[in-house]
């Protein structure tokens, strides 16, 4: 019974693509019946170099000068190409940087950084030179290939990071402008003066002292602020703090803020009178302000939740807005 659905038509190759097993049989063929390397090239469509290097993978060199002149081999032309394509991979740079990579695993472990506070420190603080280090992209990629000695569960903050965005849901109550209207530049990071805010909690059970933050997108510049409570009198209280000390200079500097839609930012939209302008993420959408939660990540490190931020003395905060 006939099949209809056998093709035994060959697919023509394309340009570009590695010589197979057909095309090095067609060049051992035709290399015996002593065609050149233009005429083998058109006849399997590639380039004349392409044969002519394959022609020299193929062929073993000549011992001496007695006997016949080695004949080039399709199956050895394979063999010799498959070795060299084992060996062809990439070399990972943390080989070349053991001391680097052992400073970083030693401040991870005993100090709790992360990778890029790592590269941040060492780089400020030139503790090795440019050649010595990697960057904290390749850091994180080693560490997800297992190049690392480190485990995930060493750094949390890899495992918070979610790998895609949530639907954003539908304002209710809105309290200004949405984030829907900002300039396209803001989510750009190109430009200084666009910040996010939020509220840091300790205890939850009872009306005390929490953290006003601020983080601007570009420079990273973090901003924690301590007020008596989380509502909107407080909120607007440390807000017109910074409005004296920045003076007119204040909306070039908060160019915008987003925040969410907490009841403490009930009334921050009174902050436009200043020249400021204001937007609201989506509810439940705390990945429209990455930025600003990201470093709240990292205040948690040293004031976790359930903790009172009434314990902490006051010349603590220098330290976190500096």
């Amino acid at each position: 019974m006939d099949c209809h659905d056998y093709i035994t038509i060959e697919p023509e190759r394309k340009r570009g693509q590695h010589l197979g097993q057909e095309e090095r049989g067609a060049i051992q063929q035709l290399n015996k019946q002593g065609c050149s390397l233009r005429a083998i090239a058109k006849e399997i469509n590639c380039s004349p170099s392409t044969v002519m290097n394959e022609l020299r993978r193929g062929t073993p060199s000549r011992k001496s000068r007695r006997g016949r002149r080695p004949e080039y081999s399709a199956k050895r032309g394979r063999a010799v190409y498959e070795g060299n394509r084992m060996r062809c991979r990439r070399h990972h740079r943390i080989t070349h940087c053991s001391d680097f990579i052992q400073w970083v695993v030693k401040q991870v472990r005993e100090h709790h950084w992360s990778l890029d506070a790592c590269v941040g420190y060492a780089r400020l603080h030139r503790l090795f030179d440019e050649s010595e280090m990697v960057c904290t992209k390749t850091l994180y990629n080693e560490l997800e290939s297992g190049n690392l000695p480190l485990s995930l569960f060493e750094l949390p903050e890899v495992l918070k990071r979610k790998r895609h965005k949530g639907k954003s849901r539908a304002h209710k109550r809105l309290r200004g402008s949405s984030i829907d209207d900002r300039p396209d530049v803001v989510g750009e990071r190109i430009e200084f003066g666009h910040w996010e805010a939020d509220t840091v909690v300790g205890r939850r059970n009872g009306k005390e002292a929490v953290i006003l933050t601020l983080v601007e997108r570009v420079t990273n510049n973090y901003l924690a602020i301590r007020i008596p409570g989380k509502t909107s009198v407080a909120v607007i209280d440390a807000m017109n703090t910074l409005y004296d000390e920045y003076g007119e200079r204040f909306s070039k500097v908060f160019k915008t803020i987003t925040t969410d839609n907490g009841s403490e930012f009930e009334d921050f939209a009174q902050l436009q009178q200043w020249g400021t302008k204001i937007y609201f993420a989506h509810p439940y959408s705390s990945w429209e302000r990455p930025v600003n939660e990201r470093h709240n990540g990292l205040l948690r490190q040293y004031i976790p939740k359930g903790v009172s931020i009434e314990q902490y003395d006051p010349e603590f905060w220098p330290v976190l807005m500096s």
